[in-house]
């Protein structure tokens, strides 16, 4: 639905785009991938009308609807629901449930709905800026790096999102294992081109490795028979018999063409120093308890310990106190009761987003690597900052100057320079390209050390987890195992209701699927077992409660039977007594009917929800 042809742009002398082009079909969905600053959210916002070309053209059919995220926060709005719900069509502005479907999948509680928007941290702002897109329902949905700010399980709900989108999608996320899941072609950007092929990130990486060797072989073959072209050229110049030959020889030099050697591309190159570590338990945590304020602790009673050579991932939602874990493991923060015992001979190293705070903005890179311990000198400073991808003069930018994503290489430059033997590292993926991520990935399970790590990133969690400390339901469990294994013994509690059942998997759009008969029986026959069950406990509950109410009102007409008899027979004390039960009698009916009104209002509204689902299915 969209056409790229001979697109050039270019920021300077830097080129991204050298008369680049493709096409997006109908219900593609592409994975846009390449390293950080060679174009890929240049390309969106080229898309999407924000810049323009240096020349080439983007086609667009007409009336042709494009969602994108917007950074920038503005809100018009005095709810979160009401916020979420401007994103919906002309037609659907009273799909409320729409939007708190989406507003749920993304992490916010049903009591965050009627609170302002402002009130949020710029992370759940964001989160409402793509839930507006979401709701909206786009032809083309442009998606850059979705599952910054979000936690594990808000990750997955996106992933089984996207899986169900129906349209087109544009993908940006360093994230490969959420990439692989939702897409069905690649788009790399790669040496100012851009290439498509159907497939995942695994057959695209080996594609471009490929074509680079074959390139590489035909280069220095074509270098080689140039070479024996001129030779003969030379040698045979003055020979008149042979000038046919040479003649021949001349025109085809002239014909070839010279291949330039490929630049050779920065990335990431590192590994962590580690010093041996003689002892088996490297941290015992005893009875740890932690709270920034008296009446919400954010751990309680938490004890664990950690030994030689395990790699143990932090896992849960956000604000639940993962990052907080860490500053207490790291000794940052103290615990408010308990202890936490290091071995001796631990050597540790701490990676943390907002440690970036500490970095002396008047430094260059090279000097604040060079600081960073005393065993260091310049050259080896200089070594570090090419792994870190300050090559030359970079290496002399000063820190004031650099993005956040850069001061965070920065921060990881200045960890690699220390010999540790255990690791603590909250979301070191933060700001890393899929290339970046393969390179820490490889580098954590090298170290020889113990590894203490959080992260949201699935592959990590796969590849590396052998224990997890999981927050969950209001509190912290060790599960010992790895993370399939977790999920398989029942993983994140929250998903049980958020996952959909076979008939709710119909997409809101998919009514526009053909569908035989016998499928829409099917799924209306599910759609109606689920609504069966999900109504059921209602309608009980509320029979229970009509049940007892005509019990009291049956015995509220005795006890008002007997009054009359004791009134008539002026037994003063019995009068009393039935006084005081037919009180008794009369509040507990009035709670009662609190209680039907109550539940037969939320009987209602989830009969009006399933309706309204029923009919947008079209089953």
């Amino acid at each position: 639905m969209i056409t790229v042809e001979n697109l050039t742009k270019s920021y300077g002398t830097e080129v991204l785009f050298d008369k680049a082009g493709f096409k997006l079909n109908p219900k593609e969905k592409i994975g846009v991938v390449g390293r950080n600053g060679h174009g890929k959210t240049t390309l969106f916002r080229l898309i999407t009308g924000q810049i323009p070309s240096d020349s080439g053209d983007i086609f667009i059919p007409k009336h042709y609807r494009i969602g994108y995220v917007r950074q920038e926060i503005e809100f018009t709005k005095p709810t979160v629901l009401e916020e979420a719900m401007t994103g919906l069509r002309e037609d659907e502005n009273e799909c409320q449930w729409k939007a708190e479907e989406i507003l749920s999948g993304l992490g916010f509680l049903k009591e965050d709905f009627q609170r302002p928007p402002e009130e949020f941290s710029g992370g759940f702002q964001v989160r409402l800026n793509l839930a507006k897109v979401l709701v909206s329902e786009p032809d083309l949905l442009l998606l850059d790096e979705p599952t910054n700010y979000l936690d594990i399980t808000s990750i997955r709900w996106v992933e089984r999102y996207l899986i169900r989108w129906p349209r087109e999608l544009m993908l940006i996320t360093h994230d490969r294992n959420l990439m692989d899941k939702v897409i069905s072609h690649i788009l790399g950007i790669h040496r100012r081109k851009i290439k498509k092929l159907t497939g995942n990130t695994e057959k695209y990486y080996a594609q471009i490795a490929q074509d680079e060797e074959i390139y590489e072989k035909t280069r220095l073959n074509d270098e080689r028979r140039q070479k024996e072209i001129k030779l003969f050229i030379n040698r045979f110049r003055a020979k008149a018999r042979l000038a046919n030959l040479v003649q021949s020889r001349i025109k085809t030099l002239s014909k070839m063409e010279k291949k330039e050697k490929l630049e050779r591309i920065k990335a990431l190159d590192f590994s962590f120093r580690s010093i041996p570590f003689p002892k088996k338990d490297v941290m015992k945590i005893r009875d740890v308890s932690f709270s920034y304020d008296s009446e919400n602790p954010l751990i309680r009673d938490f004890s664990f310990y950690a030994r030689v050579g395990e790699r143990i991932c932090v896992v849960g939602k956000n604000g639940k106190g993962k990052t907080t874990l860490l500053k207490l493991m790291s000794g940052v923060l103290k615990p408010d009761k308990g202890n936490i015992t290091l071995n001796p001979s631990v050597k540790q190293g701490y990676f943390e987003q907002s440690n970036i705070g500490s970095l002396d903005g008047s430094r260059t890179v090279e000097e604040e690597i060079l600081f960073s311990h005393p065993d260091i000198d310049r050259q080896q400073a200089r070594t570090i900052c090419g792994a870190m991808m300050f090559d030359g003069g970079a290496a002399l930018k000063k820190i004031s100057v650099l993005s956040g994503g850069e001061k965070s290489r920065v921060i990881l430059g200045k960890l690699l320079v220390t010999p540790v033997n255990l690791l603590l590292l909250d979301e070191p993926t933060n700001h890393l390209d899929m290339e970046s991520c393969d390179a820490m990935l490889a580098a954590i399970d090298s170290f020889d050390g113990t590894v203490i790590m959080v992260t949201h990133n699935e592959m990590f969690l796969h590849a590396l987890a052998e224990r997890l400390i999981v927050f969950q339901n209001h509190g912290i469990q060790v599960f010992e195992g790895g993370y399939q294994r977790f999920l398989e013994k029942g993983g994140w509690a929250d998903e049980t209701d958020a996952l959909k059942t076979d008939s709710e998997k119909v997409d809101h759009e998919d009514s526009a699927v053909k569908l035989t008969k016998k499928e829409k029986r099917r799924i209306r026959s599910a759609f109606i077992a689920d609504r069966s069950k999900a109504l059921k406990p209602l309608e009980q509950r509320i029979l229970g409660i009509e049940n007892r109410i005509e019990k009291y009102e049956n015995e509220l007409d005795d006890l008002n039977a007997d009054m009359m008899a004791a009134s008539q027979a002026g037994d003063g004390e019995k009068i009393g007594a039935i006084s005081r039960s037919i009180h008794r009698c009369q509040s507990a009916i009035d709670t009662l009917f609190d209680e039907l009104e109550q539940f037969t209002a939320d009987l209602e509204e989830r009969k009006a929800e399933f309706e309204k689902k029923i009919s947008r299915m079209g089953v």
